[in-house]
């Protein structure tokens, strides 16, 4: 009887056993947040204050008139739930968008983040939202480390929406080789930038005669532009924001330089011809995922760019088109996934494939980078006048 009862009751506990490893896996496959009630909850983890509200306005307006045209159509048709965002602003503060990222996935229980829009910022999100196992798209963080931990493998929970800064270096390179056909280019670079490294190292056939750094929130160049006066260059690379650029701009052209000027997406903001001058932005291009000239044979984006209009009353900026494409990437995930929970998300943000966009066909690789085409616009007298497409 004993040895009986105790085979049973061996038996009974074995059968628990299993019972209770096999509920652990499937609670397991479904940890991280769900939704609940009739709406999705997608934070909005944005730079609305500080150095980069600029970037971060421009974003945010393009992540509501995202959720305005998916709710317009009666939401996502998963159990047809209708998309809520619950917006935080970072102030450009990477410990404010570290608790900004705790408080979006651990209070509000929301299924995926879109943004921060800078690096430092969306960097310092990851660890929150890794521990919490919530996805996040930045539709801007441009660094290549971003998507990558520090052993080289990628971040299982990270994923943006712009191409990354070697990418557009590549870009600038080949536009600075074919078409500008020069020879000898100068390199005015932000010290804290990897946007000059494609440039350097692979893409440029000509010789890069001088390598000048500057500082975010420098405002004197005198020196840099002395450094390369006499170089009898025939361009120059300076892959920076519009804040520091467009004085670059100014104080080169007054110098006397008229070689054309290439930079990178940070320069796509009106602000540029502001600071530079009108008439010293000329001869000047940048590398950009968003033309609105080259957008014009996008049946997505001349929607979006008339959608954008008349909500804001102003032509669309890049940024809010990379905005507006993050979250319809994490809409195209959901959709995928059928699913709203966040981790079932995150596998489906990872085998995004042909997605049309505002700014192109987007897939995302084993990196969690977007694979998409880049423009380069072209400015004459502080207003776009040309766009062409560069691989």
């Amino acid at each position: 009887m004993k040895i009986k009862n105790k085979k049973t009751g061996i038996a009974i506990m074995m059968t628990a056993m299993t019972m209770m490893a096999a509920g652990c896996s499937a609670t397991g496959s479904q940890k991280g947040n769900s939704a609940s009630g009739n709406t999705i909850k997608v934070g909005v983890n944005m730079e609305l204050s500080g150095a980069a509200a600029g970037y971060g306005q421009q974003e945010e307006n393009g992540i509501k008139l995202a959720v305005h045209d998916i709710n317009k159509k009666g939401g996502i048709k998963v159990n047809g739930k209708k998309i809520k965002i619950i917006t935080r602003d970072n102030k450009t503060s990477t410990s404010t968008a570290a608790s900004v990222a705790s408080q979006l996935t651990t209070k509000d229980k929301v299924v995926a983040t879109v943004g921060p829009a800078t690096t430092n910022a969306a960097t310092a999100a990851i660890p929150n939202q890794t521990k919490a196992q919530v996805p996040l798209v930045s539709p801007t963080a441009a660094d290549p480390s971003f998507t990558r931990t520090k052993k080289g493998g990628v971040q299982k929970y990270v994923f943006r929406a712009q191409a990354q800064n070697n990418y557009q270096g590549q870009v600038a390179a080949n536009f600075a080789n074919t078409h500008l056909k020069a020879k000898r280019v100068a390199i005015l670079a932000d010290n804290s930038s990897d946007y000059g490294t494609g440039l350097a190292k692979k893409n440029f056939k000509g010789t890069i005669v001088s390598t000048q750094y500057f500082q975010e929130g420098d405002k004197d160049f005198s020196s840099l532009i002395t450094a390369i006066k006499n170089k009898k260059i025939d361009a120059i690379y300076v892959p920076g924001y519009y804040s520091e650029v467009g004085v670059i701009i100014k104080q080169a052209r007054e110098a006397g330089i008229n070689a054309p000027i290439i930079g990178s997406g940070g320069m796509a903001d009106p602000k540029l011809a502001k600071i530079a001058g009108a008439s010293n932005a000329t001869n000047v291009y940048y590398t950009t995922p968003f033309s609105t000239i080259t957008a014009k044979n996008n049946a997505e984006a001349r929607k979006f760019m008339k959608e954008y209009k008349a909500k804001y009353g102003q032509t669309a900026p890049t940024y809010s088109a990379l905005g507006y494409d993050a979250t319809m990437m994490v809409a195209n995930a959901i959709k995928k996934a059928d699913s709203t929970n966040s981790n079932k998300i995150t596998e489906a943000l990872a085998k995004t494939k042909n997605m049309k966009g505002v700014t192109g066909t987007i897939s995302v690789n084993k990196h969690h980078d977007p694979q998409m085409k880049m423009s380069v616009e072209q400015m004459t007298n502080g207003k776009v006048v040309a766009g062409y497409t560069v691989k």
